[in-house]
């Protein structure tokens, strides 16, 4: 995030100092946007797989700093609850064969860290949320013991006030109060980033927050939690509410929570950043002794390390991110994508949203202008719910009146266009055609990571009980997701 946090005890003068050099990074990155030549460079993607550790019985096994410490690697770091590990992705550049590299780095970082995993009884597994999962494995005990966490625990809890509350409807509901923000370490995620150019990062950015609703449910993986079949995406409600800092108390007006689709369509990078300094107070007020000012006028690129550590503790779900390195540049973070279920399921996902962003970019300003943006929200959250069996409301640059569609429908139409989309970039056809063959494969057969673990368990529960189909369930979806088969080709019968 910027910058390595010591302590996890933070005075008010610490949070106002904080504040106040946050302010002048933004200033600091307003000159540096003007700069003639700010973020001009070949497009470039990165990604971060979070996995779940599990042992012989699959269960949970908190044993994530154990297994950073035998590794070894930079690369990989541990994650909120100690279940939990993330693995950082080298960047790419957005030719050739960039999701191909990346989907073989990850094979063989997750070779590598089963290896070291294995003698002490662990095993990773990339899924939204783990369908053993049980209410017994989660609370204050299991969350990881370094300070970052510590601290950004302590200032959730503050601004709360009172326990952090979880409903979720589906077909079935589930309602818990937690009294720490474990519930968040419940959720893996596949984060993708996308360098793009600063001069037009707002119609990027658009771009990406029209498609994402198409993309979210196509890659849906996480339709349990606690035994409970709720939604295709429950991880995008249980994220949003398990670390919902507002005081149920204290509603005055209408606060976004720290985890939002976004305040309307992006006018600008700088006002990304802008609208998450003012919205939400620091948590974790971590100090550089940089003068961004002074570093800016001798004509270099600051750091920005509190703008950027500040940003990086508001959970857009798709999040600017500006990065001081190359000369200084802007990505796009794609935050709502699941964690597997294989590695080349994700580099299809990746592939298939930036294919989809590119097919629209050039009428983006158009298709603003006619869709309202609380629309685009709708969308995302009911292709959370409902997956590919969404209806959504989709703008089109000849039309006269918005309507729902089938979200397969559009998904079907998107589909070659983010084909044609591609083929003007710098990447091999062949690794377009690999890759969106995926997509297709799965509009197709109506078959996501999610739609398979339900239809699966559903058939499983004719004969076993619910823990033990959920049981059986996860141990086929891990022998699958070992020979990296993409997902619409596993059978569908238990």
């Amino acid at each position: 995030m910027g910058l390595s946090i010591e302590k996890s005890e933070f005075t008010a003068k610490e949070f106002e100092r904080f504040a106040a050099k946050v302010r002048t990074d933004l200033k600091a990155l307003s000159r540096l946007l003007e700069r003639p030549g700010f973020g001009v460079g070949e497009s470039s993607i990165g990604a971060e797989v979070e996995f779940y550790i599990v042992d012989p019985d699959l269960r949970v096994l908190p044993i994530n700093t154990d297994i950073a410490a035998r590794v070894n690697d930079p690369q990989l770091t541990v994650e909120l609850n100690r279940f939990n590990l993330e693995y950082n992705l080298s960047p790419q550049a957005f030719n050739g064969d960039p999701f191909a590299r990346t989907e073989q780095e990850l094979l063989a970082a997750i070779h590598r860290i089963n290896q070291q995993a294995a003698p002490l009884n662990g095993e990773l597994v990339p899924i939204g949320i783990l369908p053993t999962l049980r209410q017994s494995d989660m609370g204050a005990h299991v969350m990881t013991d370094v300070p970052r966490y510590h601290a950004l625990s302590k200032a959730l809890i503050r601004q709360r006030g009172e326990p952090f509350s979880i409903h979720i409807g589906g077909n079935d509901v589930i309602n818990l109060e937690a009294d720490d923000v474990y519930m968040e370490g419940a959720n893996t995620s596949f984060q993708l980033h996308w360098r793009v150019p600063a001069d037009r990062f707002a119609d990027y950015f658009n771009a990406v927050q029209l498609v994402t609703p198409i993309a979210l449910a196509l890659a849906s993986n996480s339709p349990s939690l606690f035994g409970h079949h709720l939604w295709d995406e429950t991880r995008i409600a249980l994220f949003k509410q398990s670390i919902d800092s507002r005081s149920p108390n204290h509603k005055t007006w209408r606060h976004p929570p720290r985890v939002y689709y976004g305040n309307g369509w992006a006018r600008s990078a700088w006002e990304l950043f802008a609208a998450s300094a003012s919205l939400y107070p620091p948590i974790i007020p971590a100090m550089s002794d940089e003068d961004p000012m002074a570093v800016v006028d001798r004509g270099e690129v600051p750091t920005l390390a509190e703008l950027r550590l500040h940003q990086g503790t508001t959970w857009p779900w798709n999040r600017a991110i500006f990065d001081h390195t190359e000369g200084g540049h802007l990505r796009i973070e794609l935050r709502s994508m699941p964690a597997g279920p294989t590695a080349v399921d994700m580099c299809a996902n990746g592939l298939f949203v930036i294919g989809a962003a590119l097919a629209v970019l050039d009428d983006i300003q158009h298709l603003t202008s006619i869709l309202p943006f609380h629309y685009t929200e709708h969308n995302f959250y009911r292709a959370a719910k409902y997956g590919i069996g969404a209806e959504v409301i989709w703008p089109h640059k000849d039309q006269v009146q918005l309507q729902d569609m089938p979200l397969l429908t559009i998904a079907r139409e998107l589909l070659p266009r983010a084909r044609n989309a591609l083929l003007s970039t710098a990447v091999d056809e062949s690794e377009i055609t690999r890759l969106l063959g995926i997509i297709e494969g799965r509009i197709e057969t109506g078959m996501t990571g999610a739609r398979w673990q339900r239809h699966i368990t559903e058939q499983l529960c004719e004969s076993l009980r619910p823990e033990e189909a959920f049981h059986r369930m996860l141990a086929l979806y891990m022998a699958n997701q070992k020979t990296n088969t993409p997902l619409h080709e596993w059978t569908t019968t238990p």
